[in-house]
């Protein structure tokens, strides 16, 4: 064979080694095809991980029926496990962790013995909308089948726990009564959309995107163009300066902005997400008009399903395919491909000019008041729930929002009506006029329910508030710390409270004590923050080596930073600005 034909073959993957090959001619060994990423469009379909195959073998969606015909009249031991820990996903289902598993055995149990037979139900509530009749079923649901518990996420949903599988039908009967669901509330789906929650009420909101979010929630959400995606896929919309939906770590998001020459629309971006792998969102830099909205959403959610990476599971996120192809060819896909047109070149959206939780009193566009709570850490309760509602129903409106910062919005609050409101509502846990602690710190689930979790996160959360609010006390009342600083706490690595992005983030693990056992404690991020009116652009966090803080000792740890901080800045300097030049001496 010649030198050619030997090229050729190992261009083709061959490996081409003759029997008997003269002195003369050197051997040439084909270097491995690379590995196919599983990309419909380039690989074809064949499933090539085990969950790929389940998918396939029967849609998520289809599992409501066996919920309702089998398993919910057969029991818990009748579920089969592809649905158990698989399709019950796509109907807002998991199991949650057995009680008194220590956070030293999440890794070393197998999942089976980490889980209970109770399921954990998350609520679907696109763009944070509800009414008082919905927020009465949801309260009515958490005492009849939730033992009362009821917690606020920060993507806008309502978790649920120690929910039975007999119980399930009816509860989405309730639901769907008035309204709501379970739909793709988890899975490798289009997620809860998170929306401006001040959308169509606020005085200076660019443009309103209600409609926008409802279309896409009646087009796709529960459409099996779009049930079996390479992983979860999360959405926000927002049309306020404020920038109030977390866009930058998000797989798609549209940010109002006000174009020059063609008035309100939306600034593209793509390719966020947190976890163990954070990415921070992309400009597509293109100008998406607000009747374009739901077709480029269309359009950027079928590149994520059509080329998104479907062999490995860590490497399924948009982030991934955003980080390989880069935004010129993901533009030129989204363009070419998929729309057939070219969209207008977009605008940078201006730095926000107040905080996006809206806590506090604002007006509406209309006269009336808008009311932003902060209950803590989201944990609710069912009778929380039904409290609200009665104090909003008792001062005549009917409407609130949830937010992506586990804040609650009490909408339509006539100006006479105002301080009467926030001191019902101070009665039953939300208040308006919260500590700046109180405020800004943000948990997830943590080990009370969760079977990643290593630590407690909302009793060590609220513990640190009331602690911090005492012990901080004399700088507060000084003037010398006025803005909040961020406390994120998560149980595990996968970063649902967003610690890569807050100015304290707290990472859940396993510390190692002087007597060689373990205690529970944190990896310690510092001056993280996404776009707002302190910083211009999103960063991710700084981790200092070696530093971790047993769950214990927080309060002091968070204490003694502020105080170093509060010593030592600049003047303007924010904690996140100070955390990222500060020696590592000092932010021990």
């Amino acid at each position: 064979m010649t030198q050619t034909a030997l090229a050729g073959a190992a261009a083709t993957g061959t490996e081409t080694v003759p029997a008997e090959a003269p002195a003369n001619v050197r051997t040439v060994r084909a270097r491995p095809a690379a590995k196919p990423h599983g990309q419909w469009k380039v690989d074809g379909k064949a499933p090539l991980n085990p969950v790929e195959v389940w998918k396939q073998d029967d849609d998520g969606l289809a599992v409501r029926q066996r919920i309702e015909s089998i398993y919910s009249r057969e029991g818990f031991d009748s579920i089969a496990d592809d649905d158990l820990h698989g399709r019950f996903r796509w109907w807002g289902l998991y199991t949650q962790r057995k009680q008194g598993i220590d956070g030293g055995k999440t890794a070393s149990l197998e999942p089976h013995e980490l889980e209970d037979k109770y399921l954990m139900l998350r609520v679907r509530i696109d763009g944070g909308v509800l009414s008082t009749e919905q927020l009465r079923v949801i309260a009515g649901i958490s005492t009849d089948f939730a033992r009362g518990t009821a917690d606020l996420t920060d993507r806008q949903n309502i978790q649920l726990h120690w929910v039975e599988i007999e119980s399930v039908p009816e509860i989405w009967r309730r639901l769907e009564s008035v309204g709501l669901s379970t739909t793709e509330a988890c899975g490798d789906v289009p997620r809860v959309i998170l929306g401006s929650p001040v959308a169509g009420i606020a005085k200076d909101e660019i443009l309103d995107p209600s409609g926008f979010i409802e279309e896409l929630n009646r087009r796709f959400i529960g459409n099996p163009e779009f049930s079996n995606l390479p992983r979860k896929y999360k959405t926000s919309i927002t049309g306020h300066p404020n920038q109030d939906t977390v866009h930058e770590i998000n797989d798609v998001s549209f940010v109002g902005v006000l174009h020059p020459e063609l008035g309100p629309g939306y600034d593209l971006w793509v390719g966020g997400g947190l976890s163990t792998a954070p990415r921070l969102a992309k400009r597509v830099g293109v100008f998406v008009p607000p009747g374009d909205g739901p077709a480029v959403w269309e359009a950027v959610t079928s590149i994520f399903r059509d080329y998104g990476y479907r062999r490995m599971r860590n490497k399924a996120r948009m982030k991934f395919l955003i980080d390989d192809w880069g935004i010129g060819k993901f533009r030129q896909i989204l363009e070419e491909e998929y729309l057939g047109r070219k969209l207008p070149e977009g605008i940078v959206p201006p730095q926000a000019k107040a905080l996006g939780d809206h806590i506090g009193v604002h007006e509406q566009k209309d006269g009336k008041f808008f009311i932003g709570t902060s209950p803590i850490v989201g944990r609710l309760s069912g009778d929380t729930l039904l409290a609200l509602a009665e104090v909003l129903e008792a001062h005549g409106t009917h409407r609130l929002r949830t937010t992506p910062h586990q804040k609650i919005l009490v909408l339509d609050v006539d100006g006479g009506d105002v301080e009467s409101i926030i001191a019902d509502l101070d009665a039953i846990g939300l208040s308006a006029r919260p500590s700046i602690f109180r405020r800004a710190t943000m948990a997830c689930t943590g080990i009370e329910f969760c079977k990643l979790a290593i630590v407690n996160t909302k009793g060590t959360a609220a513990h640190a508030i009331a602690e911090l609010e005492v012990r901080l006390a004399d700088l507060i009342d000084s003037g010398e710390l006025v803005q909040p600083i961020g406390l994120y706490i998560n149980g595990c690595p996968n970063s649902c409270a967003r610690i890569q992005t807050a100015d304290i983030g707290l990472k859940g693990m396993m510390l190692p004590t002087d007597d060689g056992g373990h205690t529970p404690g944190f990896q310690v991020h510092l001056g993280g923050g996404l776009a707002s009116v302190e910083r211009e652009e999103a960063g991710l966090g700084r981790t200092v080596r070696g530093l971790k803080v047993p769950v214990d000792d927080l309060p002091d740890y968070v204490e003694r930073v502020i105080r170093t901080y509060v010593a030592n800045r600049t003047a303007g300097e924010t904690f996140a600005e100070w955390s990222h030049r500060a020696d590592e001496g000092l932010l021990q």
